[in-house]
């Protein structure tokens, strides 16, 4: 359902290889806890005092203020809207990442 490839974006993005439905789950991220120095593919814990690492092909969702997809409390990833294929997924990961 997705792939991963060069981004026009950022690096390596995640692209839709065939038609994702809005709200279908795309899959949840296997991460390690504990890191104690942001990287490339790190993420806040719920305590704000660690990351996690995204060990998956999830961490390669790139940044856009307008997301086609969005992480849930659980870090389980779904399309807020109909994805064609050939599309990149993205998150809109804040202000910090403009």
């Amino acid at each position: 359902m997705i792939k991963v490839k060069q981004s026009a974006i950022h690096g390596k993005g995640l692209f839709a290889s065939r038609p994702i439905r809005e709200g279908q789950w795309l899959g949840k991220c296997m991460i390690r806890h504990g890191v104690k120095k942001v990287g490339p593919y790190s993420l806040w814990d719920d305590s704000g005092e660690t990351f996690v690492e995204v060990m998956c092909r999830l961490r390669f969702i790139n940044h856009s203020k307008e997301p086609n997809v969005e992480y849930q409390d659980d870090l389980s990833v779904i399309a807020l809207r109909d994805i064609r294929p050939g599309e990149e997924l993205t998150h809109d990961y804040g202000d910090d990442w403009e």
